[in-house]
């Protein structure tokens, strides 16, 4: 058995690792939700998302002017609830697309507000756009999509449905969970109306806090009153602009999000991406070279995710006997997923969210090779890691976490 002297290696889809400049701004003194201390925080954190929500492009361009990047004392999920319910919350007709866990939680949340038709593919297969034009009519009120779907590894196709949506004049809204902070992301050009994003995933910040934003257009579709007292968005956007919530912070984390926001800022998002995009290029290389097969098969539009990495586990270790693999990795101090729901003990994920090194990408891809060994599964180690080293750049300028 390896022996663990190395330092601990997050490689779970969220949390993700963040760096000690994060952690720190945690421990500092606490201070009152309604202070002036507490709005400079929010305000560095806003101007931080601002420029995620709009400028996550290839070439830094800017893709939306004049909405509003509100910050949610809850995950994710939160967020998603928030902008079903303030736009479909007193009844109407809403699209949904499934093809992964996300996606489903996505149409569950919006089966409590609104009549739901679903667009479902099997979890991994692209979901065929062809489906999501005969779905998608004039009444339709709202289209809700994940853009990165975390459970299965892929990028669904969102441009392709905003378009369908726009046509319509449906609302978009989409969940960036694991996108946003890690690849592109165009708010106008894809007619996204309300973007979703998690502290904890490609922000690479603690988890406890999500973010969304707002166009221009949405703000004047909100209705507060229809949604959860907690979760009316005209109150969050009337606070917003005074840089508060509008009930108590989580001020550490916070604080926390805006170092990490902040840090993204000072890489840029087209460093970012491209380190993203190379990272997750090794992760398939690396693995495929070892002879492991890739989860999903993503067809027209629909690509490999560049921040979440999903692999077939071999037929003998699977369902039961997966846990022995899960183990060996876990041996070599490094932490990866597992599949979810019905995929458990079917697939493995790893993730190359957050300021993750190219040495850290490396030593994944040998510590997943190296339990495959030693659970018997014939792998070729040396060959996956040449391969996945061949897409790293030679120079590795991301931040050790």
């Amino acid at each position: 058995m390896p022996e663990d002297s190395e330092d601990f290696l997050l490689l779970n889809p969220g949390p993700v690792p963040v760096t000690d400049e994060v952690l720190r701004a945690m421990a500092e003194p606490m201070v009152s939700h309604r202070s002036t201390e507490f709005e400079a925080v929010y305000e560095r954190a806003q101007d931080g998302l601002d420029y995620v929500f709009t400028r996550s492009t290839p070439d830094g361009e800017t893709t939306s002017e004049g909405g509003t990047s509100l910050i949610l004392n809850g995950t994710a999920t939160m967020g998603m609830e928030a902008a079903v319910a303030n736009l479909v919350g007193g009844g109407g007709n809403v699209v949904s697309l499934v093809n992964g866990k996300f996606g489903r939680r996505f149409a569950r949340i919006a089966d409590r507000y609104a009549s739901v038709t679903r667009v479902e593919a099997d979890w991994g297969a692209s979901i065929p756009v062809e489906a999501v034009a005969e779905a998608v009519t004039d009444d339709t009120d709202l289209v809700t999509m994940v853009h990165n779907e975390t459970s299965t590894g892929l990028l669904n196709p969102v441009a392709e449905v905003g378009e369908i949506a726009a046509e319509h004049g449906a609302r978009f809204v989409v969940d960036g969970v694991t996108s946003l902070g890690g690849d592109e992301f165009r708010i106008d050009d894809w007619n996204v109306d309300v973007a979703i994003t998690d502290a904890q995933k490609a922000l690479a910040a603690p988890p406890g806090t999500s973010a969304m934003y707002v166009t221009e257009g949405a703000e004047d579709a909100l209705d507060g009153e229809s949604a959860p007292f907690y979760e009316d968005l005209d109150w969050h956007l009337r606070k917003a602009a005074q840089h508060q919530t509008p009930f108590t912070s989580a001020v550490p984390l916070f604080r926390a999000l805006a170092v990490a926001v902040e840090d993204i800022v000072e890489e840029t998002m087209p460093a970012r991406i491209e380190r993203h995009r190379a990272q997750a290029r090794a992760f398939r290389e690396g693995f495929a070279a070892m002879g492991l097969d890739s989860f999903p098969a993503p067809e027209g539009p629909t690509a490999f995710s560049n921040t979440v990495t999903a692999i077939s586990l071999p037929e003998s270790i699977r369902g039961d006997d997966s846990a022995a693999f899960f183990d060996a990795v876990a041996d070599r101090n490094v932490s990866i997923s597992g599949g979810q729901a019905h995929l458990g003990g079917r697939i493995f994920r790893v993730s190359n969210m957050g300021r993750l090194s190219a040495a850290q990408i490396l030593r994944g891809v040998r510590a997943v090779g190296e339990a495959m060994d030693e659970v018997g599964i014939d792998v070729d180690v040396d060959a996956g890691a040449d391969a996945a080293e061949a897409e790293l750049p030679a120079e590795a300028d991301a931040v050790e976490a």
